[in-house]
């Protein structure tokens, strides 16, 4: 069975990244943007000036990274929390909710291995767009005539040293100079904050889904219809998200390498609470927040459904490899 759960997740991460990597893009630069130097007002105003100044595809900076390793992070955190609600569930009664979200709480902790490196690399591509706006700031008179950041982009990748400004470089080169200087470690910068929010987010997540599912139920032997899981994963995910939203702010400005203008950094998750406290007050640990509701609904919707669905288990069984089987 797990084979066909690993493509479920997989299938359902391809097609949900699809089709909200953009609105993830706006959470990003809101959540990166500090008083006094707001390029966008909202997640609309973000958008309509990153197709203006960006093209198009601006708005999928950074999704080939999720693309490549959303499916092995989707397939472990709902193979996990499967296996852990079986290995609690043995004993033949029926789960507690603390044993629910003892279950959320392992997949929680298994999946970082995979999403705090394309988290971290993510960043750096989805923030490129803002830090040039921003450094172009004083040039731009009217909002309607943002010049174009394609001029900065494009400049030449300098490894030497670190420079603020954003630059042209793929996931790849930013991965490759992280392993050179710093190590693996590198690659794990904000492991803390990760585990920070998304430990929470799967102890919140998972029984609330498992429990709104369980009301669509027509009897206890029978699985919810399909629309119902979608519902209940869009309802779970999106409160789930707000949850933890303020570890999700820290956890973007800790992996967030190149700084603009006037933009501090920060020497570890205290340090960050606390600067941004001291500076911007409580409401910026709600930054990006509707935002990420709106990433998170429909991605977790759309997983439950292919998960329901059971596509993994049609492919399993007319593989050829299963075909050969006896």
């Amino acid at each position: 069975i797990l084979p066909a759960k690993l493509i479920n997740g997989g299938i359902a991460g391809i097609v949900g990244v699809t089709c909200v990597f953009p609105i993830d893009l706006a959470k990003t630069r809101l959540q990166n943007q500090r008083q006094g130097q707001q390029v966008y007002k909202s997640m609309m105003d973000c958008l309509v000036k990153t197709v203006r100044s960006e093209g198009y595809f601006g708005m999928y900076r950074g999704a080939a990274v999720n693309l490549t390793l959303v499916t092995p992070e989707k397939a472990i955190k709902l193979a996990a929390n499967d296996f852990f609600r079986h290995q609690f569930a043995k004993d033949g009664k029926g789960l507690t909710v603390f044993r629910e979200m003892l279950a959320g709480c392992g997949a929680g902790m298994c999946q970082v291995i995979v999403t705090t490196p394309m988290e971290m690399l993510k960043i750096q591509l989805q923030d490129a767009g803002r830090l040039a706006v921003q450094q172009q700031k004083p040039v731009m008179m009217s909002p309607t005539k943002l010049v174009a950041t394609n001029t900065v982009l494009s400049r030449s990748y300098n490894s030497g040293m670190v420079v603020s400004a954003p630059r042209a470089v793929s996931a790849t080169q930013i991965a490759k100079e992280l392993l050179q200087t710093q190590g693996i470690q590198g690659l794990y910068k904000g492991l803390g904050a990760t585990l920070m929010r998304d430990v929470p987010f799967s102890i919140v997540y998972f029984p609330l889904f498992a429990n709104l599912n369980r009301l669509g139920q027509p009897s206890p032997g029978e699985s919810s219809p399909f629309y119902w899981a979608f519902l209940s994963g869009c309802a779970a995910g999106s409160t789930a998200a707000v949850a933890v939203n303020p570890c999700d702010v820290v956890k973007t400005r800790l992996q967030s390498l190149n700084k603009g203008a006037n933009e501090e950094a920060y020497n570890g998750v205290m340090d960050c609470v606390s600067k941004i406290m001291r500076k911007e007050g409580p409401s910026a640990f709600l930054k990006g927040a509707g935002c990420r509701a709106l990433v998170i609904a429909p991605l977790f919707g759309i997983a439950q459904v292919m998960y329901f669905a059971g596509i993994g288990e049609y492919i399993v069984d007319n593989s050829p490899l299963s075909l050969l089987s006896p």
